[in-house]
């Protein structure tokens, strides 16, 4: 395999990267992301069976169930977080081991329905609060000490958007490539 193809395993929908303008195009994409991956993410799993969630989406990458509770993970992490810079000055955020957590047992071998339902229950508040936001709140900071510097919602918005889109092409171009869509 090339470096090329492993990159497009890895990267289906390419790197994020983040809008020198956080337009309202930008930021319609983004949300529309956030809004409708539950769904989209239901569909495409609907009736795949134990081994096919059990197959990873690229050569020493996540099966497709870690992918589930990844997601379901991720975005109630980020929820917390966009909710924490909602409320306070600037807050540091708490990084977590994704990989860690996806090597854990529950992430390696549970169903993926208690983690659809997290994903739909969680992003259908996200959305509501994104909705809900000013151009104002949308400048407002967290501190990610991990990477080492501040990110405003802007920037959170635009990255879980991408997110989104990126897991699911994990998980559908898997399954495109498979014949099980």
């Amino acid at each position: 395999m090339t470096d090329q193809n492993l990159e497009s395993l890895k990267f289906p929908i390419g790197r994020f990267v983040p809008a020198s303008d956080f337009t309202t195009e930008i930021k319609e994409k983004a949300l529309s992301s956030i809004r409708t991956l539950p769904e989209q993410l239901k569909i495409t799993v609907s009736g795949w069976n134990e081994s096919q969630l059990d197959t990873p989406y690229r050569d020493g990458g996540w099966t497709v169930r870690q992918l589930v509770h990844h997601i379901a993970d991720s975005h109630i992490n980020a929820f917390t977080r966009f909710k924490l810079g909602l409320t306070e000055e600037k807050p540091t955020i708490r990084p977590y081991d994704q990989d860690g957590w996806c090597n854990m047992d529950d992430e390696k071998n549970m169903d993926i329905a208690p983690s659809l339902s997290i994903i739909e229950g969680v992003h259908a508040r996200w959305s509501h609060v994104l909705s809900q936001m000013s151009d104002a709140d949308y400048k407002r900071w967290i501190h990610h000490p991990e990477m080492k510097k501040d990110l405003n919602l802007e920037y959170m918005t635009g990255l879980y958007g991408w997110h989104c889109d990126h897991h699911l092409a994990h998980i559908q171009n898997l399954g495109q490539r498979q014949g099980w869509t």
